[in-house]
């Protein structure tokens, strides 16, 4: 599944360019007096930036790995391919989604879209042909589940909560400095901009923190709807199978890489925004579930 990164990148972006605009327009002169409306204005900000790379997922995906959509399969393994998700959506209780195929060595696959009845799944062109079907069929019942448990819907919920509170709490922080710190007593100064932008970049990074977080949960909750929809020994074994390519480099971009059941290890602070949680533990938690 694929899912974090490509929204942090759309949120940081609008989020950017809202404030830029914002301060270009005048718009953006909260004293901080007016908590209430502050907080109201954040929100609304915070918010679209979620949702609109919640409703643009799709066509981001597609464009950002070159993901080729099967609607009339060419071969047996795409007719396979099609037939193992419709088979899965139906046991999931969820409507087909696109299935898609997008060109990278690296075993990987993933699942986006604004709603669990418009949905995409695809697959690496290196899983196909190097996992064996049972194994593929546990990597598609990971990202069924992501879509079934509505992960997509509840992280843009997540991430808007997260980017208003980013707004308000760096506009308190640059209205302070600009006002106890400087004494500029003549309206919103240099102060003000200079430290809510930098407020903005630190609290943006310890929000991260927060998302990251509720992703490497929500991987377990997949491997578990996916043990449930191909059997908990298929699942452990796409996981093993994952573990032993881990030395391969993903060849993914960055914007997708929480989208996909493969999404690389990090060490130290880096572990903090690690999208995925290790494969050992994943692998573990699902033998102790039986």
């Amino acid at each position: 599944m694929m899912r974090i990164m490509l929204f942090l990148a759309t949120n940081i972006a609008v989020l950017i360019i809202a404030s830029i605009t914002l301060k270009l327009l005048g718009v953006d002169r909260f004293t901080g007096q007016n908590y209430g409306s502050l907080l109201i204005f954040c929100a609304v900000f915070g918010f679209a930036g979620s949702l609109i790379s919640l409703l643009l997922s799709k066509w981001m995906a597609k464009m950002s790995t070159k993901t080729e959509i099967i609607t009339q399969p060419r071969t047996r393994h795409e007719q396979w391919l099609l037939q193992t998700v419709e088979e899965l959506s139906r046991e999931a209780g969820i409507k087909m989604p696109e299935v898609g195929i997008f060109p990278a060595y690296e075993s990987n696959a993933f699942a986006t879209g604004w709603n669990k009845n418009d949905a995409l799944v695809a697959v690496s062109q290196g899983l196909l042909e190097r996992f064996s079907p049972d194994e593929v069929k546990a990597v598609l019942a990971h990202e069924i589940g992501h879509v079934a448990n509505g992960d997509m819907v509840t992280l843009a919920l997540i991430q808007g909560v997260v980017n208003t509170f980013v707004m308000f709490f760096a506009r308190i922080f640059g209205n302070f400095v600009d006002k106890v710190i400087l004494k500029n007593e003549s309206g919103p100064g240099i102060g003000y901009i200079v430290a809510t932008i930098f407020a903005e970049l630190v609290l943006g990074i310890l929000a991260s923190t927060i998302v990251m977080w509720f992703s490497r949960k929500r991987e377990f909750k997949a491997d578990e709807a996916g043990a449930r929809l191909a059997g908990t020994g298929a699942m452990i074994a796409a996981l093993q199978r994952l573990r032993a390519e881990q030395e391969v480099p993903v060849n993914m971009p960055n914007s997708m890489m929480a989208f996909g059941i493969n999404g690389g290890l990090k060490h130290g602070l880096a572990g903090l925004l690690m999208t995925h949680p290790p494969l050992e533990a994943r692998i573990e938690a699902l033998r102790q579930r039986g």
